[in-house]
């Protein structure tokens, strides 16, 4: 089965500091990958590639065989409705209900009768666990709660790919749980490919098919959780024992 990601030499520099410095990916259908490293390691810049939401300096970006890296803002549109994006702070529209922001993607994508489009919303904060919280807003809501709207808005087109960005970053360990747990289940039942860049070593190799470690621009291991803690490599060994920074 052909990757349905390659990333194929990946470099980016910001104000002539490189921060990917050629980067070799697949992510093949239905896995979860997770991408971990240090603080400012290019983790998220990474992700944003793969949305589409910026361009690298050189290399590809192949997304169901197609490389995006030269696509127009208006051809993008096609390849973003087939991914959904988890913002790190979920990115809510504060002046919006719950049930408008996850119904946003709805009316600007697709064309839906009110009542199809409430129903879509109701599932959705169902799949979530947050059954009808539809009328409230977002500084009513906690922020794993935040977190869980986010998803929902994120699975409103149906993506086939999901990226989430450090999706337990700033959360307890009993809502970190839930989310991983969640993004495990979710990637399941809606047989998505799962891209996730986080930090937290616990849940990340209790849910991932494999892990990546980004280092200096660059992945100095992929390979599956078990894979990953006996690996002799030095960097994946620190990054471990917490001494990779």
């Amino acid at each position: 089965m052909p990757p349905i990601i390659e990333l194929r030499g990946l470099r980016i520099a910001f104000d002539g500091h490189a921060v990917l410095r050629g980067i070799d990916l697949t992510v093949c259908e239905g896995e979860i990958l997770t991408i971990m490293g240090g603080s400012g390691s290019g983790k998220s810049v990474l992700l944003k590639l793969m949305a589409g939401l910026i361009k690298p300096d050189s290399g590809e970006i192949h997304i169901y065989g197609t490389d995006i890296v030269p696509l127009s803002e208006e051809d993008m549109l096609s390849f973003r409705q087939r991914m959904g994006v988890v913002f790190q702070q979920a990115a809510l529209f504060d002046s919006m209900s719950v049930g408008e922001n996850i119904a946003y993607p709805l009316q600007e994508h697709r064309s839906l009768t009110r009542s199809a489009m409430q129903g879509r919303v109701g599932e959705l904060l169902e799949v979530v666990g947050l059954p009808g919280l539809q009328e409230k807003y977002p500084s009513e809501l906690s922020g794993g709660m935040r977190k869980r709207v986010g998803i929902a808005r994120a699975l409103a087109l149906k993506p086939a790919i999901m990226l989430y960005d450090e999706p337990t970053s700033g959360l307890d360990p009993g809502n970190a749980k839930l989310i991983s747990e969640l993004i495990a289940h979710l990637t399941k039942v809606f047989a998505t490919t799962a891209i996730v860049v986080s930090h937290d070593l616990r849940w990340s190799f209790t849910i991932s098919s494999r892990v990546a470690l980004l280092y200096a621009g660059k992945l100095v291991a992929v390979g599956t959780p078990s894979e990953m803690q006996s690996s002799p490599i030095p960097e994946v060994r620190a990054f471990l024992a917490g001494d990779l920074h």
